[in-house]
């Protein structure tokens, strides 16, 4: 059976941003080094002909509804500059040209679309191609492994409980606990990923930790008092940090699980595309498309 694939696609653009030399450029001047990363991407995973695919764009930075929760959320990115976002347009142009549905929403995150998307289509088991781990949550509503194209490393349920000590059905728990560097959410002081996990080893959640201090102090623990403490004394910021980690999927996208079929490669508007990016050395696999498409009909 033929793949369903989810893609985080803002992860990979920014992978080819940073690490791919400014070799291209478009007709209007603007480097495409990520255009060309990103489009070569998604042409060899067309390769494989899946049944499904999609891709998530991240268009809500600083507009989220986390941001109304915490106004320092992700407060330590920066907004991408012209030539960033002339790119990160380029490439979602790009996706849709290769018949590839696309999403993005200003209010909520591509890990949010990418949670929707999951649920839509948990009964063909999706494949979540991207390397942040936040997406493990997916592993418990219905996804089949968290794929990272690049390094071509899958994780399941098993891994991820291996790398965290954590089920992907806690990531959010234990997320609360230990903080997000990544995404400027605090986490509780003097409390690790050992300690967390742990923690949620024994109680399975962070409801059920903040309902027990007693239990929580008498734990075989270094320092079991001082950590029950510091529970109740950042007890809502605990509550808060689960909430802006967790995976909103009810992202009103309005579409059923039929929407996400690999259509039909406009092939001459992908062509010109990569023609106007500057990236026209990827014309013979997008040409390749028609044939691969028309097999995999």
């Amino acid at each position: 059976m033929s793949a369903t694939y989810l893609i985080d696609a803002s992860v990979y653009i920014f992978r080819y941003y940073f690490a791919l030399p400014p070799n291209w450029v478009s007709r209007s001047g603007y480097a495409t080094e990520a255009v060309y990363g990103f489009s070569n991407f998604l042409l060899e995973l067309l390769a494989r002909r899946p049944a499904s695919i999609a891709c998530a764009f991240d268009e809500s930075l600083g507009s989220c509804f986390r941001n109304e929760l915490y106004p320092d959320y992700k407060c330590s990115r920066a907004l991408p500059d012209e030539a960033l976002a002339f790119q990160l347009a380029a490439c979602r142009e790009m996706a849709e040209a290769l018949g590839i549905a696309s999403f993005a929403s200003e209010r909520f995150e591509a890990d949010d679309i990418l949670a929707t998307l999951t649920r839509i289509c948990a009964g063909q088991r999706p494949v979540i191609v991207s390397r942040d781990k936040d997406l493990g949550q997916l592993l418990a509503r219905g996804a089949a492994t968290l794929w990272d194209f690049a390094a071509d490393k899958q994780m399941g349920e098993a891994d991820i409980l291996a790398k965290f000590g954590v089920r992907p059905v806690q990531i959010a728990d234990y997320l609360a606990l230990v903080g997000d560097s990544s995404d400027d959410i605090p986490g509780v002081p003097g409390i690790g990923r050992k300690t967390a996990a742990r923690l949620l080893e024994t109680f399975g959640d962070v409801e059920s930790l903040l309902a027990r201090p007693r239990e929580v102090a008498a734990l075989p623990l270094r320092g079991a008092a001082g950590i029950a403490e510091r529970l109740e004394e950042h007890a809502a910021q605990i509550r808060l940090a689960r909430r802006l980690a967790s995976l909103e999927e009810y992202v009103p996208l309005d579409i059923g699980a039929g929407a996400l079929v690999w259509k039909q490669p406009d092939i001459g508007l992908a062509c010109a595309l990569a023609e106007e990016f500057g990236i026209g050395g990827l014309n013979g696999k997008i040409r390749r498309l028609a044939s691969v498409e028309m097999e995999a009909v």
